[in-house]
């Protein structure tokens, strides 16, 4: 596989006031193992067969909150935290070092939505997303996506590779690099009082036992089971903390 670029999702960060809870419920929904990052930073990382894909730890700093939060391979941290803020985002977290990991920034979007910045000090390979336990979709729901949309092809070289039509719901846009779909972005017209926010979608071999293991262990389900364009199904739904995350099924 070739080493992840500029504008890649590269890791995943679950901000948990539990992380031993959390790591019992991902363990048993979607398969994950987890592997202690050292003895010393209460940082847990999740894994799957092609090895860890995300971690969890506790939300630090005023105004924390427990959510999933994405890291975008960006090939100068400082530069795109500079970026980000004369786009019109805010930098809660300056750039920094994490040795032995990487320099990383935490930003938001001018809408609000959160993005951790993220260059690592050793390369990434990218992962097959199409394999179980893979985080293979991040779709973010906002308060005006196209606006959301510009800031993001500014500073990750995000393009645009078309729109379908929700009906009342309106336009999703389809995102990728060029080369791949990553995500997609719509804007929320049921509630424009929620907060912008990203999920997350897990891959799982079967959807509605994964979403039976869910509800049994307290999470809850927000939209779905349902069909999408192509045949795969998705689920959105909340953990047993009330952190959003979503759920994939290729299509069969």
């Amino acid at each position: 596989m070739p080493n992840a670029t500029h504008g890649a999702f590269v890791w995943y960060d679950l901000l948990s006031h539990d992380p031993d809870a959390a790591l019992a419920f991902y363990r048993e929904v979607v398969g994950w193992t987890a592997q202690a990052f050292d003895a010393t930073s209460g940082y847990t990382m999740f894994a799957n067969a092609q090895g860890p894909l995300a971690g969890t730890t506790k939300p630090e700093g005023a105004g924390a909150s427990a959510q999933w939060v994405g890291n975008v391979y960006v090939d100068d941290v400082d530069g795109s935290a500079a970026l980000a803020r004369e786009l019109g985002g805010r930098v809660l977290q300056p750039p920094t070092d994490f040795p032995p990991v990487g320099r990383l920034a935490v930003v938001l979007d001018p809408q609000g939505a959160p993005m951790n910045l993220f260059k690592p000090f050793q390369p990434i390979p990218l992962r097959d997303p199409t394999q179980p336990g893979e985080l293979t979709w991040s779709e973010l729901m906002t308060t005006d996506h196209e606006a959301a949309f510009a800031f993001y092809s500014r500073l990750f070289g995000w393009k645009k590779l078309r729109d379908f039509d929700m009906g009342d719901m309106g336009q999703y846009l389809i995102y990728g690099d060029g080369t791949r779909e990553l995500g997609g972005m719509f804007t929320n017209k049921r509630d424009p009082r929620m907060p912008p926010l990203w999920f997350y979608y897990v891959t799982v071999a079967d959807l509605d036992a994964a979403l039976a293991r869910a509800q049994h262990l307290g999470g809850k389900i927000m939209n779905g089971p349902m069909e999408v364009p192509g045949g795969a199904r998705i689920a959105q739904l909340t953990d047993a903390q009330g952190i959003v995350f979503a759920l994939h099924q290729h299509a069969a």
